[in-house]
């Protein structure tokens, strides 16, 4: 059963079910890992049905829903970051990268091209450090006796970074041309991995990473994604704006800083530009 250790994240552990129930946090999660370590079945995601078998990991964002239907006793370790985490005020937060976490679960929630949720990995090897960190976190958290807060913290920062890591940014969409190894894909993922730093975002520092020159990586991007390069790091920016909106409760003046924004002024002028609205209207409509 479910034991709650650091406030709003659940761990949940199960051994040779052949029956799941309906998971209760369903509507007050925010980010999800479900690993299954063996067992085969199918699991249905939002209305559409997948495969699972030994070793499969799948993660889940807000308002998915998700039901698991077993053929074969299966086992499962299910690692829940519940809403509340990342507006916690909680003593037993105040020590914990809550931050951190959030910039590496934004990564998948504002990613477009896992749509089943079921994670890929790069590398066997990635796939195998995630699996060990996933056991050793339930081991530690669910010890009746005693825990290692050290090893649950640092193993979740871990876990959190491998699968950001290896989540797609890239939006499969017609609005991106070049197959996935392509160069316009290289530079989506760098403007991704980099987006709290500015510096980094110039054209000029864009082109000497990318070894284009200064006046052409606007026009190359451009041409292999419909829209200008200024416009897509604004409009990726406002996406990071509105998940900070729905989910934490960091002043406007804070989440201006954190993404490169003079001041919340300037960041209210630039939202309600792109987006019709200001960053107070919009922060209304969702808390409604």
């Amino acid at each position: 059963m479910p034991r709650t250790i650091i406030e709003n994240i659940v761990i949940a552990q199960y051994k040779d079910q052949t029956f799941f129930e309906f998971c209760k946090y369903t509507t007050i999660r925010f980010f999800e890992i479900v690993y299954f370590e063996k067992g085969t079945g199918t699991i249905k995601i939002n209305g559409k049905t997948i495969s699972y078998s030994s070793n499969s990991i799948f993660v889940f964002i807000p308002d998915d829903i998700y039901i698991v239907n077993p053929e074969t006793a299966t086992s499962t370790i299910a690692i829940k970051f519940l809403k509340s985490f990342f507006r916690s005020t909680s003593p037993q937060n105040v020590n914990l990268p809550v931050n951190d976490w959030f910039r590496k679960i934004e990564e998948i929630l504002n990613s477009e091209s896992h749509q089943l949720r079921e994670m890929q990995f790069e590398t066997d090897a990635d796939r195998s450090h995630l699996v060990s960190l996933v056991n050793m976190v339930a081991t530690e958290y669910l010890n009746k006796q005693s825990f290692d807060i050290f090893i649950i913290q640092n193993s979740l920062s871990v876990i959190l970074h491998l699968i950001a890591r290896n989540i797609q940014f890239i939006n499969t969409s017609e609005s991106v041309k070049e197959v996935k190894s392509s160069k316009i894909q290289q530079i989506i993922n760098y403007i991704h991995s980099n987006i709290y730093n500015s510096d980094l975002l110039h054209t000029k520092n864009l082109a000497e990473e990318f070894h284009m020159a200064d006046n052409y990586i606007s026009e190359y991007f451009k041409k292999h994604t419909d829209v200008s390069l200024k416009k897509y790091i604004i409009n990726y920016k406002l996406k990071l704006v509105e998940t900070r909106l729905k989910y934490t409760d960091l002043q406007f003046s804070e989440i201006a800083i954190e993404l490169g924004f003079t001041d919340s002024s300037h960041l209210n002028k630039t939202f309600q530009s792109y987006k019709g609205m200001t960053i107070g209207a919009y922060k209304a409509s969702i808390s409604a």
